[in-house]
């Protein structure tokens, strides 16, 4: 997907254009997951994802009906439904693409949607909540500077007393950056957020089996993924079976397991 439009003039990455051109040309949850996994991987793996996050929300908010929360990054609206199923009162999206915002607001009545871009302050609505939502999203932030924006205005964007849930990949070793995803350490992340007034109350793992092993150095695990890989390559009904079965497993492990292998969800509430 490396195009002129998407890279600009001076040949940097432009993320807008990015995830226009992706949401556009792959529908469905594969727009917004793994693209290498196809569609059945993809469901299961949005099925893990809700399930930890509706343990996590209920964990840390202690009301959650009649709530005010804000998503970020919503493009296919999987958390505006979890907050929906939760019972939050108002819900806010958010997307960087019209093509997402355009098409949450034709198939989500009742949630206002906002096209903004989480690293631009001028962005920003005037509203303030009690929970933010931001999911594998500033993974994509891949400048430094503008995560620091972006955890600025998180932090800006939350009550007294509000809660943010960031999910992001916390790796004990080195930063790794590419073109449109970087991997942050977890001392990083924390001194970043620190920076921004946002302190880490706990992280809890999402994965363990049914995604990639970004953060751990086990040959078992690897090996795990390879097959992982070659089934969805072969058939991404074979891919989605093999997620199916792995699935109660996978809902163990994460709650069983102080530190996850790949994605997390970080609580944080703003410093006082």
């Amino acid at each position: 997907m490396r195009t002129a439009a998407i890279f600009g003039r001076m040949g940097q990455f432009d993320p807008r254009a990015y995830w226009e051109e992706r949401l556009r040309t792959s529908t469905g949850l594969t727009g917004v997951g793994y693209l290498g996994l196809g569609e059945p991987f993809n469901r299961w793996m949005y099925r893990v994802r809700q399930a930890v996050f509706a343990r996590v929300a209920r964990a840390h908010l202690p009301v959650i009906t009649g709530i005010h929360v804000l998503d970020v990054g919503s493009g296919t609206g999987q958390y505006l439904e979890a907050w929906k199923r939760l019972g939050a009162a108002r819900i806010v999206g958010s997307d960087l693409t019209n093509t997402a915002v355009e098409r949450l607001r034709s198939g989500m009545p009742g949630v206002h949607v906002l096209r903004m871009d989480i690293s631009d302050a001028a962005d920003l609505p005037e509203e303030r909540f009690d929970a933010i939502t931001c999911m594998d999203v500033l993974f994509h932030v891949v400048d430094d500077a503008k995560l620091d924006q972006a955890l600025a205005n998180l932090r800006r964007l939350l009550r007294p007393g509000g809660v943010l849930f960031l999910s992001d990949i916390f790796v004990h070793g080195q930063d790794h950056k590419q073109e449109h995803f970087t991997t942050r350490s977890l001392a990083t992340y924390t001194a970043a957020l620190e920076r921004n007034g946002l302190r880490v109350v706990r992280r809890h793992p999402v994965f363990h089996l049914l995604n990639r092993p970004l953060d751990s150095d086990s040959p078992l695990l690897h090996r795990w993924w390879g097959l992982v890989m070659r089934a969805c390559k072969l058939h991404p009904r074979l891919g989605g079976a093999l997620a199916a079965a792995v699935y109660p497993l996978e809902l163990l492990l994460v709650r069983l397991r102080r530190e996850g292998v790949s994605a997390e969800i970080m609580v944080c509430v703003p410093q006082p």
